[in-house]
């Protein structure tokens, strides 16, 4: 059987996703021998490829850099998969919604970032931080199939081991997976 080109990518989230890809543990070297990961956290390619069979999303859509990202991923894969619930919902990026985007900068880029020596009487200071190092927010975080089609949902914060195995068992032996029942919250 021909191996599938495989991707996986992480937008707004905190990792919880990848890091269940990687607790397949020892079904993972099965998998690999049926898939060739091009693209991921987990391998050093830099550039998305021009073509990928399937490709996991983690995380929302929630600045500049994850908008081209995601536009770029859908056309160049044959399938794309939301990988858990913040790419699904918008989940905990989402939290942010309901502050304005200036409110968010502020609290995390100068309030919580910034050095004490760095503010005066308990006021913020931009000193030495560069808004031009953070991608331009979008105004809300949105889940990506608000963003491009997507071809199957992978729910869970984050999803199983054993769902993320059988959604690309599933999609190896040529069948479209069955996802309802495999939602779960925490570790």
């Amino acid at each position: 059987m021909a191996k599938i080109s495989l991707a996986t990518i992480w937008l707004d989230g905190c990792s919880g996703c990848h890091m269940s890809f990687l607790d397949m543990d020892e079904r993972f070297l099965d998998l690999a021998g049926q898939v060739d990961i091009l693209f991921s956290p987990l391998v050093d390619n830099k550039v998305f490829p021009d073509h990928v069979d399937v490709t996991l999303v983690e995380g929302a859509v929630s600045n500049d850099s994850d908008k081209k990202n995601i536009a770029i991923i859908r056309q160049q894969s044959t399938i794309v998969v939301a990988f858990g619930d913040c790419a699904i919902t918008a989940n905990v990026p989402g939290m942010r919604n309901r502050y304005p985007v200036e409110a968010v900068l502020q609290r995390a880029y100068i309030e919580n970032a910034a050095p004490p020596q760095q503010r005066s009487n308990g006021q913020p200071s931009k000193e030495g931080i560069s808004f031009h190092t953070v991608p331009q927010l979008a105004r809300m975080a949105r889940p990506i199939h608000e963003c491009i089609p997507v071809d199957f949902f992978l729910p869970g914060c984050p999803p199983p081991p054993r769902a993320i195995l059988y959604l690309l068992t599933e999609i190896l032996a040529g069948r479209t997976p069955q996802m309802h029942g495999w939602t779960r919250f925490g570790a």
